[in-house]
């Protein structure tokens, strides 16, 4: 039976010691090219573990994407994440996720992972691309998921926003709703912009008032804090439509303190679907976004960029769909 090569061999033939030939293939970039080159020349002479370790050693490949995420603990990215790890896995890669806090030195000091050749890429779900901290900096391969990039030409994987809040808005007019209110995110954030647009272009076909809007910053509280704001106005809405299903829990735990009922005295629709959001009391009805599908196809799209494939030039627009349940009912006689 041959003898298994070990990493001393490797060091023996590459004229090395073993310490380097474990920063070669770890870290390359701290290595200089004629060492990586006799350890790599080493591993293909003796079949050290396997060749593909000395292909990824010439290109300098670490396996590695780091994904940007504003805050961990929102449950809107686990599905996504999910997504993206079965598709890195199969493929051969590792996950890093960079929780950013929507604090954009963070998320450029996560993004030098890769200039630094200690990634090979990114996937954004933080809506912007690295900025260099204000210095000029090359964008490494990366692609955009959720929230669109105005402007930017970069490979975006998303859902169609304004057309899915056209279907919940319409969901409530035939159900007979004259009176809408919108919670609506931050006013800044991509994803408010295009959910109120599609809301409001809806609302005024139908001759309604697309006016009637409270932002919040998609937390639970905020939704109460916004419902707190309708009820108290002379004539409060008999519908709401919600930019994210966490201000959409808000709202019902709101209109229950208030005694009023969901979806009796008040109808309400959500966005995002979370995993919870059927099981909620009463049940949401929300637009359900694909999220898995979302991070198993940015992350094929990043693998094909990797492999040297043209970036898609043209955003993937992936199918969302109106999940009707219990939190929407006709509009009070």
């Amino acid at each position: 039976m041959a003898q298994k090569t070990t990493i001393e061999d490797v060091a023996r033939i590459a004229g090395v010691s073993i310490a380097t030939v474990s920063r070669a293939l770890g870290k390359p970039d701290v290595v200089s090219r004629d060492t990586r080159d006799k350890v790599t020349a080493a591993i293909e002479q003796t079949g050290y573990t396997a060749n593909a370790m000395a292909r990824n050693l010439r290109r300098q490949k670490t396996r590695m994407i780091v994904v940007l995420v504003p805050n961990i603990g929102n449950p809107f990215f686990s599905e996504i994440l999910a997504g993206i790890e079965e598709v890195a896995t199969a493929n051969g890669y590792n996950i890093l996720i960079g929780n950013t806090d929507n604090d954009p030195v963070r998320e450029n000091n996560f993004a030098n992972f890769v200039q630094g050749n200690q990634a090979d890429g990114l996937l954004l779900l933080n809506g912007r691309a690295p900025d260099g901290n204000g210095r000029a900096v090359k964008l490494p391969p990366l692609v955009v998921l959720c929230e669109r990039i105005p402007d930017s030409e970069l490979p975006t994987v998303r859902i169609d926003n304004d057309l899915a809040a056209q279907d919940a808005i319409r969901h409530l007019i035939e159900l007979g709703h004259r009176r809408i209110a919108q919670i609506a995110g931050p006013p800044v954030n991509i994803l408010t912009v295009d959910r109120s647009r599609g809301a409001a272009r809806t609302l005024q076909a139908a001759g309604l008032d697309a006016d009637v809007v409270v932002n919040g910053d998609f937390s639970i509280a905020s939704g109460a804090a916004a419902m707190r704001e309708l009820l108290r106005r002379t004539e409060h809405p008999t519908a709401v439509f919600c930019s994210n299903d966490e201000m959409a829990m808000g709202a019902i735990q709101e209109i229950k303190a208030a005694g009023l009922t969901v979806p009796g005295d008040i109808s309400v629709i959500g966005f995002d679907d979370l995993t919870f959001a059927e099981v909620y009391d009463p049940s949401l009805t929300t637009v359900h976004q694909p999220r898995r599908l979302i991070g198993e196809t940015a992350m094929g799209v990043l693998v094909d960029i990797l492999a040297g494939k043209p970036a898609p030039t043209e955003p993937i627009v992936l199918g969302a769909e109106l999940r009707v349940r219990a939190s929407t009912g006709p509009a009070p006689v």
